[in-house]
């Protein structure tokens, strides 16, 4: 076990590093130049401002003060917005986009597993087919056209929610639905598709034979071993959440951090562009750390062994 953890540990690690690398060369690559925005800037001024964040310093400077400040949790002053660190960015931003995503994700599995363990139980029926209907449409509509048709419907013709801004709960429904359409899709996919499959084998049927509830069989046996892969794709689906979100809060106008880091795109902010890419990269790489954990709660034949 203790094996395992290190080199499940050393992995991430060198996955963070590579990762950090990956975006400062990038960065660097990029043309453009963050404090020239279609202005003639004195060359005198640029250079005080190069000079001021270091941009001066050769390459290999810079990445080691980069690296340094990333592993002392300072990822460095934003270039566009002055007074203002990409610490104090994420500080305020990333509250309201983890109070989205977890919504999100919380609506798309429940509802997900939900629907697939109906269409399963009532296969090649007319449950069935209505939940497959469903999940083709959130699965073919963009999560953009699906955010700007709850806003039409909801917001604009029937005033039942706000149209945007973030505040009270009614604020957070529409992007919530709109950020939970595909994932829940999925999720209803695959839980039917493993449940199928699952509703075949013979212990299922044993366990018929005897005479147990069949609600419990499901909820104990069946749904138990079907969400082993769920649980795999999570990663996945929070990876979506994650990114899309950046599309819903720039819709819905909220002030999380996807609308910072379309902000610092735009403005070619270097700083704010690197420290959100890698936060939000850690972040991913410590959620499939701890999916990958959890295999052997779900399933007692998961085993972590020294092999």
């Amino acid at each position: 076990m203790v094996r395992y953890l290190f080199k499940k540990i050393i992995i991430l690690l060198f996955s963070l590093l590579f990762i950090v690398t990956l975006t400062f060369i990038l960065m660097k690559v990029i043309p453009g130049d963050p404090f020239i925005q279609e202005q003639n800037v004195p060359e005198e001024i640029l250079n005080s401002l190069y000079k001021h964040y270091g941009l001066d310093q050769p390459i290999y400077i810079q990445y080691l003060k980069y690296i340094k400040g990333f592993l002392t949790f300072d990822l460095g002053p934003s270039f566009l917005y002055e007074g203002r660190t990409v610490n104090q960015i994420i500080y305020e931003g990333f509250p309201v986009s983890l109070i989205l995503g977890v919504q999100a994700l919380f609506i798309a599995v429940l509802f997900g597993i939900t629907l697939g363990c109906i269409a399963a139980i009532f296969q090649n029926k007319l449950e069935d087919s209505v939940c497959l209907l469903l999940s083709i449409f959130l699965t073919a509509i963009p999560t953009f056209l699906l955010a700007t048709l709850l806003q039409y419907v909801f917001a604009m013709k029937l005033n039942l929610l706000p149209v945007a801004q973030w505040g009270s709960f009614s604020h957070c429904i529409l992007p919530v639905l709109s950020l939970s359409g595909m994932p829940l899709a999925f999720i209803a996919r695959l839980t039917r598709t493993n449940m199928v499959e699952i509703l075949k084998q013979d212990y299922i049927k044993t366990a018929l034979a005897k005479g147990l509830p069949y609600y419990k069989i499901i909820i104990k046996h069946a749904l138990r071993n079907a969400l082993i892969p769920i649980l795999a794709y999570l990663g996945h689906v929070a990876t979506f959440i994650l990114t899309g979100s950046f599309v819903i809060e720039k819709i819905f106008a909220i002030s999380g951090l996807g609308g910072w880091l379309i902000s610092s795109i735009m403005n070619r902010d270097y700083t704010v562009i690197m420290g959100l890419t890698v936060f939000y990269s850690a972040f991913l790489l410590l959620l499939v750390f701890f999916i990958d954990l959890s295999y052997a709660l779900l399933d007692p034949r998961i085993k972590i062994t020294k092999k």
